[in-house]
């Protein structure tokens, strides 16, 4: 497809439309497992514009009780044997924050940054994707391939449970390959990450859920009982040195206590306590192997009289576990993309690979699709003060409209989805 025809996809992207869906967005409160509110502005929006959304339900009866809605669009193409594209964004943020100093909702603007919960964890990435989405249905241009855009709940929580339902429903069983636009460079390790720059792949993760228990006693004469407690404390800080694999392009693994839940009555030796550890994987490190790993650290340690059963958090179904993966340089969905990007910012974007989880790992690794991580940069993630860039927000959108022209806009089919699932279960 000539630039010409990308170019003029990013130019039917609205600076205006973009910028006041992205505050609109950010002024709904949709902290994860409360996003019926933004589920029914996105829906709405989408159908002001003759986009035919359907809503998609998401229920997870067992472990959350939680039930909710996500929303999906399709432009359809020309050709049924060219590529179908995926645009991913989720529309839940974390709780408020309580160290605000202004209207965590405000969506002020001010020296080029939008401020508000969650704008640039994702709102500002979702406003992109559903703006080049409908610059896409407006713009003079023939797609062969279709485009599909998902706007998710429960990213933020526990489990990813919306991208989660659309696999386990089978909802994205004819996409070939996928963005998910999180702000890359706001994660990035690298200080000096700017934009443009696509994130080939992310480490993995599992949740140690260790029980540990000790046997009460007067807490005047500890030596008769065995401190459930502080043998936790041991392991935490056991497992924070443990050793763990690297790789070339994600790094290093890494291990982060995050929780000790325990104790007992007043002047008591606690008898149990309960440890959550946080364990980012990547390629070769399984449940397997990060569960025996776990166990030969506990058995290394003299704890005496204490118990302790090693296991990972509790998921709605086996499948629900954020796996590794990587996207190869020369896969079409990386260079398709690239080339987008050079036709609207005249540069060559750079690459990364996200440090944590998200949706993107369902994807990536799960389902099989190649994904790249693409969105606008910004700071203070989960926090006050959060930022995204309002021009890169812009530019992401229209990086997008480009990118769809480019990847499906002519009738060559992708031969074959990259399998990110060799490594982690």
């Amino acid at each position: 497809m000539s630039a010409g025809t990308s170019r003029a996809a990013a130019d039917t992207v609205d600076t205006d439309r973009t910028v006041d869906l992205l505050r609109s967005l950010v002024r709904i409160e949709s902290p994860y497992f409360h996003e019926a509110e933004i589920v029914e502005f996105v829906h709405d929006w989408l159908a002001e514009r003759g986009l035919d959304p359907s809503y998609h339900r998401v229920s997870e009866p067992d472990v959350t009780g939680y039930e909710g809605r996500n929303v999906i669009a399709r432009l359809e193409g020309s050709d049924p044997a060219a590529p179908t594209l995926l645009l991913n964004g989720h529309v839940d943020t974390v709780e408020l924050v309580a160290d605000w100093e202004e209207d965590p909702l405000s969506g002020r603007i001010e020296d080029g940054r939008l401020y508000g919960q969650g704008a640039a964890d994702m709102k500002a990435g979702l406003a992109a994707a559903m703006s080049a989405f409908a610059a896409l249905a407006e713009a003079d241009v023939d797609l062969a391939g279709d485009v599909v855009l998902t706007a998710v709940v429960d990213e933020e929580g526990p489990y990813g449970l919306g991208t989660d339902q659309l696999i386990r429903d089978g909802r994205l069983a004819d996409c070939d390959m996928a963005v998910v636009t999180e702000p890359g460079p706001a994660f990035d390790s690298e200080s000096d990450a700017t934009n443009p720059r696509l994130y080939l792949g992310a480490r993995g993760r599992f949740l140690y859920d260790i029980e540990v228990r000790g046997t009460a006693a007067h807490g005047s004469m500890p030596e008769r009982g065995a401190n459930a407690v502080v043998a936790a404390s041991r392991i935490a800080a056991a497992l924070e040195e443990m050793e763990v694999g690297s790789h070339p392009l994600l790094g290093s693994g890494s291990v982060c206590p995050l929780r000790i839940e325990g104790g007992s009555q007043t002047l008591s030796v606690p008898e149990s306590c309960r440890l959550l550890v946080d364990r980012h994987v990547v390629p070769g490190e399984t449940s397997g192997t990060v569960l025996s790993e776990a166990e030969a650290v506990v058995d290394s340690l003299d704890l005496g009289d204490v118990d302790v059963d090693v296991g990972l958090r509790e998921t709605p179904h086996p499948d629900a576990r954020y796996g590794p993966y990587t996207v190869d340089e020369d896969e079409p969905l990386v260079e398709g993309l690239a080339a987008a990007t050079e036709t609207v910012t005249g540069d060559r974007p750079g690459v990364g690979y996200f440090p944590s989880v998200g949706d993107f790992n369902y994807l990536g690794h799960r389902e099989g699709l190649p994904t790249v991580i693409l969105g606008p940069d910004g700071a203070n993630v989960h926090s006050a003060g959060e930022w995204v860039d309002v021009a890169e927000t812009v530019e992401v959108a229209r990086i997008l409209a480009a990118g769809a022209v480019e990847l499906v806009g002519t009738a060559q089919r992708a031969d074959a989805r990259h399998d990110g699932g060799e490594d982690a279960d």
